[in-house]
């Protein structure tokens, strides 16, 4: 039987709008209900519809924003992430016949009908194997998961480095585990989503994604320790600070991301085994410069540098936080822009023309965020500039010939739960 006959993308097709929202654009708590309810009961119904019976459940996880901390987590270090309103959303039910179905409402096709003995890494392509994957690291865990029949839907923008697939990837897991009465914390749907997309879709990923869409609460930032998974929730309200954090979806997504991400990656850990530490969490930001003396390769030399100087930005955001201090995050996301630019050439002319734009049109900071090569940025701006300057954006895009971005802001949402 063919594994698959689904396309090979990512379900959902994002419905934030293409302008810049107004300036007193919030999500309340009872939005956030009255969203979940509509998801749940949309899904639910579209589920019926295919499988010709009741779901047992819905189950809902966010795709996420990082404020701070990129290509971190990796290495070790600190990251800073929020969980945004838009979720990938999961109707499931368990089935007898040794069978994963799978169905997408964003992506033309039947149902892919996929046998549990044919899952193995690398066998299932496309959007299809990342909750394919999800059950395969379940059952390779020692979880007694059978099969499954999954309707998913969602809202979360894909290619925009917002982790359409991590919320895939714990909105599946969560379903299957209480489906089979497995319920593991959210750490270890994580876990279990982040091995999926390693070792059975065969992206190097690290563990950031997964653990915002899985742990973030609303209102607030996940402060994450990578290496030892030490995780708080830091208050994140711009809004009582009269303030706005924008996403910038610019729409493009070079090629060469996947590529270059495991050519990264492959370059920490290269200057991680020249300067004899177990990762480059380990070298101090006092005295950087003689640390990095021994590294030969400049371009080695430069990845270490943008992974060590993020860890500490990490740190003076939590102070400023901390502080009340939040205009100064500013200037701190711009300097992670010219670092994550220069030094880990991730970012892109889109990208680039999104962040200069935005701060000459006063902004307090901007950057790219997520893994790079496109995708989106984010705009720490006053509420009251939020319109003119989505506009100026906009149009400077136009003005270069790239796609028209997509602004949105970037509200703290809760992860994943079930909604029905």
């Amino acid at each position: 039987m063919n594994s698959s006959s689904a396309a090979s993308a990512s379900p959902g097709d994002p419905v934030a709008p293409d302008t810049a929202l107004a300036p007193d654009s919030t999500v309340t708590a009872d939005d956030a209900r009255a969203s979940d309810a509509a998801r749940a009961s949309d899904t639910a119904r579209l589920f019926e519809r295919i499988f010709g019976a009741e779901p047992t459940g819905v189950w809902a996880a966010p795709g996420r924003v990082n404020l701070i901390g990129e290509h971190t987590d990796y290495n070790d270090g600190f990251v800073m992430p929020l969980a945004l309103p838009h979720t990938t959303t999961v109707a499931a039910a368990p089935r007898g016949d040794g069978v994963l179905a799978l169905y997408s409402a964003d992506l033309p096709g039947p149902v892919a009908v996929l046998p549990l003995e044919d899952l193995t890494p690398g066998a299932v392509p496309g959007w299809t194997g990342y909750p394919a994957g999800v059950l395969w690291a379940l059952r390779d865990a020692g979880h007694e998961v059978g099969g499954a029949s999954l309707c998913v839907t969602s809202t979360v923008p894909t290619g925009a480095g917002l982790s359409s697939s991590a919320a895939l990837e714990v909105a599946s897991a969560m379903a299957l585990c209480e489906l089979y009465g497995a319920v593991p914390d959210g750490q270890r749907l994580a876990r279990i989503a982040q091995r999926a997309e390693n070792a059975f879709v065969g992206v190097p990923c690290g563990i950031m994604d997964q653990m915002a869409s899985a742990c973030c609460t609303a209102g607030h930032l996940l402060h994450l320790d990578t290496r030892d998974m030490a995780a708080r929730q830091v208050p994140f309200d711009m809004a009582v600070e009269g303030l706005r954090l924008l996403v910038v979806d610019t729409r493009v997504k070079h090629d060469l991301a996947d590529g270059g991400y495991a050519e990264r990656r492959a370059g920490c850990e290269a200057g991680a085994e020249a300067l004899g530490v177990p990762s480059l969490r380990s070298i101090p930001h006092d005295g950087l410069d003689d640390a990095l003396a021994p590294l030969g390769d400049p371009v080695v030399r430069a990845l270490v540098r943008h992974v060590v100087t993020e860890n500490e930005r990490v740190a003076r955001v939590v102070e400023l936080l901390e502080a009340g201090r939040a205009r100064e995050l500013g200037p701190v996301l711009s300097e992670g822009h010219a670092s994550l630019r220069d030094d880990f050439r991730v970012s892109c002319p889109e990208l680039d023309l999104v962040v200069g734009t935005a701060v000459a049109a006063g902004a307090l900071g901007a950057r790219m965020t997520g893994g790079g090569f496109g995708g989106s940025a984010v705009v720490l701006v006053e509420a009251d500039a939020v319109g003119e300057l989505g506009e100026r954006v906009v149009a400077a895009s136009a003005a270069a010939g790239h796609p028209q971005p997509r602004v949105f802001e970037a509200v703290p949402s809760a992860g994943a739960r079930r909604i029905l």
